[in-house]
């Protein structure tokens, strides 16, 4: 009678249990359909997937403002022009002053540079070396300077600077006109260039 009992329910649990098993493989089995054919019904490539990700990507990037930085602007080369006045000297603005003009007449304070045409050095109110200068004062007359120099000084605000190319007919036509160095040595060399055009670079300090 036990051993009966117990075919019985071992009997029933098996046939249970394949039941189960049975509904469980065709309810997982017909989810299974359910599902492929749900998902067979919008099936998108995973290729065309990944595109439209990135596309996404794109159009956030667009849409925020904090990274859609604007192209920067593009700034006009300066160019330096040169100016060529009736006695021939030729000269160039490096840099605009902003104080008082010099006006014909005037006393100024300046440093310069003198080569010659070639690029050779002259003189100089500023030390190669050190830095230093030592500023010269000039009145803006045919008498105290040279006239090519004078030309370029009148018109030219304090704080400039302009480069000049100043023939010898008007330049030191005497060894009286200013600039030129007191020591022997630097006035020797400047008065053996006399005959030749000269290049100054010049910047105005001060209208006095």
């Amino acid at each position: 009678m036990a051993m009966e009992i117990a075919h019985r329910f071992t009997g029933s649990s098996i046939a249970f249990s394949s039941v189960g098993k049975s509904r469980i493989r065709n309810g997982v089995s017909g989810m299974a359909r359910v599902g492929l054919s749900s998902v067979s019904a919008v099936h998108v490539p995973r290729r065309m997937l990944m595109q439209l990700a990135g596309f996404g990507s794109v159009l956030t990037l667009l849409g925020s403002p904090g990274l859609a930085a604007p192209l920067p602007e593009m700034k006009e080369p300066q160019v330096i022009r040169t100016l060529k006045l009736p006695s021939g000297v030729r000269f160039q603005e490096i840099v605009e002053g902003e104080g008082p003009e010099a006006h014909e007449g005037d006393l100024v304070e300046l440093n310069y540079v003198c080569r010659r045409a070639n690029g050779y050095f002259v003189h100089s109110t500023v030390d190669q070396f050190s830095g230093e200068s030592s500023p010269v004062k000039l009145i803006l007359d045919g008498n105290d300077v040279i006239e090519g120099l004078k030309e370029v000084l009148v018109g030219m605000k304090a704080g400039g600077k302009r480069r000049a190319l100043i023939p010898p007919s008007v330049g030191y036509i005497n060894e009286t006109l200013k600039p030129i160095p007191e020591e022997f040595g630097p006035r020797r060399s400047l008065l053996s260039h006399a005959n030749e055009p000269l290049v100054f670079e010049i910047q105005l300090l001060k209208v006095l």
